[in-house]
């Protein structure tokens, strides 16, 4: 029971001693900085890659709606030819370019089917 009550008391004192040295600035000695240099440089990392991350997101979406702009201006040229080549390919206008004398008829076709 003493021993946890010890353990309990220096986790305090430790804490209270890291928070005093944070605020009066002694963590910035020289020791302090050298014996934690890999953890500092490995701070230092995540925080470029989350900056990269967030100016890469930012191009891949401008790069979407750049695409999605490209398609919808795609689409709208297909439909406008879709319309164009459906009129021009209109029945009575195909007979009128089609100068062979053909006329088209007014009689309907008849199949006519053989039973075997």
């Amino acid at each position: 029971m003493i021993s946890k009550k010890n353990e309990k008391a220096e986790k305090k004192n430790s804490a209270k001693k890291s928070f005093a040295m944070i605020m009066n600035g002694e963590f910035l000695t020289k020791d302090f900085v050298l014996n934690n240099l890999p953890f500092i440089f490995f701070i230092i990392f995540l925080l470029i890659i989350s900056v990269a991350k967030g100016y890469y997101s930012k191009k891949l979406i401008t790069e979407r709606d750049q695409s999605e702009k490209e398609l919808q201006q795609k689409k709208a040229e297909y439909v406008e030819a879709n319309a164009r080549f459906e009129e021009e390919s209109l029945r009575y206008k195909l007979i009128d370019k089609v100068d062979t004398g053909l006329v088209e008829t007014l009689n309907a076709t008849k199949v006519i089917r053989v039973k075997r």
